[in-house]
C-alpha cells in the first residue's frame, strides 16, 4: 500500500511531436454539405426514416425484419 502523505510528482506539459508542435486546426469550422438520402425505392428501407415521425419507426423496422426473415428463410431451400 502506498503512503497517502508522500508527495507525488506532477507531470509537465506534453512534449511536441517530431513535427514540432500540436496538430494543425482546420481554418474553417463550417458544417459539411448535407447529403441527400437515397429514395426508399432504391433498396434503402431506412432512407426516409428521418423524415417519418418517431411513432412510425418501429413499424419500419418490423417490416424490414419480416422481409429479411422471408429472404433468409429461402436459403435452406437451395
Amino acid at each position: 500500500m502506498t503512503d497517502p502523505n508522500r508527495p507525488r510528482t506532477v507531470p509537465g506539459p506534453p512534449r511536441p511531436g517530431p513535427w514540432g508542435g500540436p496538430a494543425p486546426v482546420p481554418a474553417t469550422t463550417a458544417s459539411p454539405e448535407p447529403v441527400e438520402a437515397p429514395a426508399a425505392d432504391e433498396g434503402a428501407p431506412f432512407a426516409d426514416l428521418p423524415l417519418r415521425p418517431v411513432a412510425e419507426h418501429v413499424a419500419v423496422f418490423e417490416a424490414e425484419h419480416a422481409r429479411l426473415q422471408r429472404e433468409l428463410g429461402t436459403i435452406d431451400q437451395l
